[in-house]
Parts: C-alpha cells; structure tokens; sequence
C-alpha cells in the first residue's frame, strides 16, 4: 500500500470512528449510516488512493465533472456508486441518468417528469431523494417543506420515480439540530426510510437526528472553494 492509500485509509478510518461514536452514542445500528465520500473538484488521481482503500460511494455536483473522472475510474472499480448532490438541469438529465446510481437533488416537477421519461426510455431506474430547501433560503435549491409530502408522492405516482429519501442543506451559521430534526420529520410523513444530511462540520449531530446518508469532501480531501451552480 503506497503513501496516498494510506493516507486515505487513515482518513476515512478517522470519520468512520466518528461516525461510529456518534452511532454508539445516539443509538442507531452499527451499519445504519453510510458515508457519501463528497469527491467534487477532486481529480481523478486524487480519488484513487480512497478507491484504493476500500470507499465505494461518492458524491459528485456536475454531471460534467462527473463524466470527465468516473468512466475510467468504474473501469477498475466496477462496484463504486456515484451520487449526485448538486442541482440538476433538465438538459442533463439523459447525461446524468447514464453517469450516476442515485440522483439525491430531486426538487422540482419538471425534473421529477424528465427523470422518469429517461428512465423509462434507457431502462436505467436509479433510486432518488428529494431535496428540501429546510430553511427557505432563496439561493438554495429544493422544494419547500410545507410541499415535501405531496412532492414525494407525485414522484412517486405520476413519474414514477422510485423515491427512497429526503436530502438537505441547512442554513448556514445556523445550529444545524432543528432543521435535521425537522427533515426527520418530513422524512416520516413521506414516508420514505433515508435521510441525507449532515456534512463535514455537522454529520456527528445528523447522525444524532437519524441520518442514513452523510456527505462528507472537506474532512476527507480539505478545503475547496464553494460551488453551487447546476450540473
């Protein structure tokens, strides 16, 4: 094992320790919380030594990005899953349908009505979550709150979309607590079984509010500029 591979081992190893005192504390099961290993703007070369050390799921904004790493990278791990995390256009959704196994950033009829025509049409079903704007904020995709459950169930009914969770974004400079705990929420009145949320600075406490799913980049690759533009 080469220098970066264990480095790579040694940082996942850190935030799955975290993640399992987190679990031991809050009490869900020891394998209830998958980490989503939040790759964007990290180059092919850079994501090797964590293939390497045995991570199979990642997150990705751009389908662009995405296209550009992962077709050579799945040639030597086969069994990854990609997820997309970042907004989504609907001129993209035949790209993204081919690229990824979970589109976690469903938000909005339009989208929901292509996916499922693409889907319908490659015979590529990917499983989706929803995305909730949880705080209302103008600049942040999703779908408001007080129209989550009726979403879900029109994704479900009219697009047939195979919907297993609820993602989310909180507000930031805010305790992330209240709105996980709202998400959870949401997430039961839906009825759906998962719950992305919680990044690098706050998964601990998502774990703590029933996060199936986090999304950790930073605290695995360091620090990379914001970036929030549609895929």
């Amino acid at each position: 094992m080469d220098k970066t591979t264990i480095d790579a081992a040694a940082s996942l190893a850190d935030i799955g320790a975290r993640m399992a005192a987190a679990k031991a504390r809050f009490g869900p099961p020891a394998d209830s919380v998958q980490l989503v290993a939040v790759s964007k703007t990290v180059p092919a070369d850079a994501i090797a030594p964590y293939l390497a050390a045995g991570q199979r799921v990642f997150g990705e904004n751009r389908v662009q990005e995405a296209k550009d790493k992962w077709p050579e990278l799945r040639r030597e791990y086969p069994d990854v899953q990609v997820h997309l995390i970042g907004p989504l256009q609907t001129n993209k959704v035949r790209e993204a349908v081919a690229l990824f196994d979970v589109i976690e950033t469903v938000d909005r009829d339009k989208l929901a009505a292509a996916l499922g025509e693409e889907m319908a049409a490659s015979g590529r079903h990917l499983t989706c979550f929803v995305q909730v704007n949880i705080g209302g904020e103008a600049q942040k995709s999703g779908i408001s709150p007080e129209e989550t459950v009726d979403f879900v169930a029109r994704c479900r009914n009219e697009f047939k979309l195979e919907i297993v969770g609820l993602m989310c974004i909180p507000p930031d400079g805010q305790p992330a607590g209240p709105y996980f705990a709202h998400l959870a929420t949401l997430g039961r009145a839906a009825g759906v079984a998962n719950l992305s949320m919680g990044m690098s600075g706050d998964f601990e406490t998502a774990i703590g509010m029933g996060a199936t799913h986090v999304r950790v980049g930073s605290a695995l690759f360091g620090a990379r500029p914001p970036l929030e533009q549609p895929a």
